[in-house]
């Protein structure tokens, strides 16, 4: 799997508000109007793929498989969370990431992340036939 450009050491930072859709209360994983968990995560993967999927090769995507988040402060809604990502180990088709999250105030979080570099064509036929199977199951 070709996945030159992506080297260790490399970094990304970005930031997005805390808007009612990434509160705890909506996204179902608390009750209270704060930044959530999952809503954590997902920046954490939004944010690593970013930083790889420019310097793929066509026909190849990366895909999450691990992550490991720790939420350690809250946010308030209508406050920026920020974030930077590094590249800490590429093993085969494998890159692994160390994230660390803020808010204005404090860290708020980190995570560890793994995404696997892909081949778009064979992913998306494994997923086919898995959903043929199931339909023939069901209606079997």
């Amino acid at each position: 799997m070709d996945i030159h450009g992506i080297t260790v050491g490399s970094c990304i930072e970005d930031n997005q508000q805390v808007t009612p859709e990434r509160v705890a209360s909506h996204l179902g994983s608390g009750s209270l109007q704060v930044y959530a968990t999952p809503a954590m995560a997902a920046f954490v993967e939004q944010t690593c793929r970013k930083l790889v999927e420019p310097h793929l090769v066509e026909g190849t995507t990366t895909v999450g498989i691990a992550i490991t988040v720790r939420h350690i402060a809250p946010t308030p809604l209508g406050r920026k969370v920020s974030i930077q990502a590094e590249i800490v180990l590429i093993e085969k088709n494998v890159i692994s990431f160390k994230t660390e999250l803020w808010d204005e105030m404090e860290k708020i979080g980190e995570a560890a992340h793994e995404r696997a570099v892909i081949e778009i064509d064979r992913f998306t036929e494994r997923v086919h036939r898995k959903s043929l199977k199931s339909t023939i199951e069901k209606t079997g």
